[in-house]
């Protein structure tokens, strides 16, 4: 992804700020989602076609992961490797997600709408994450390499 797109979309040219910004909506769409879950879990699983028991295990997860990335996102330089571990997790559950609308569940149609859209919007949360993370490596390098420290 162009550092030019990345910049339009997190409207600033400033990787580190790229990767918070794009954490903490990460950690906010998250949490939301989670919250929702486990609070509202009896009609949304009739809406989605869900058992409501899974949603609420599946929402208290998505507010402590939220919750963990938010944190990340508050850091001045978020640490890569819990960056990294975080795009795999949102990756993992993209991939998850359509899997089990595959293979496990029998979703209403506003189910079978929902789940790919947010593995998608999850998907594209990694996408984005990774892209910036990157930046933000090379921006480093790039600013050490200027000073006379070594990567």
């Amino acid at each position: 992804m162009s550092a030019t797109l990345l910049a339009g979309i997190s409207r600033t040219t400033e990787p580190q700020t790229m990767l918070r910004r794009f954490l903490a909506l990460d950690a906010l769409t998250t949490g939301v989602n989670g919250l929702a879950y486990v609070t509202a879990s009896g009609p949304l699983g009739r809406l989605l076609g869900i058992d409501d028991t899974l949603l609420v295990g599946l929402g208290a997860f998505l507010a402590l992961f939220g919750a963990g990335v938010g944190y990340l996102a508050t850091r001045r330089q978020p640490p890569r490797l819990p960056v990294k571990v975080v795009v795999e997790a949102n990756l993992l559950w993209a991939v998850l997600s359509i899997a089990a609308l595959t293979l496990w569940f029998e979703p209403t149609t506003a189910g079978a709408v929902w789940i790919p859209v947010q593995a998608l919007t999850v998907a594209g949360f990694a996408v984005l994450q990774w892209s910036a993370l990157r930046a933000a490596a090379t921006d480093l390098g790039r600013n050490s390499s200027r000073h006379g420290r070594v990567k």
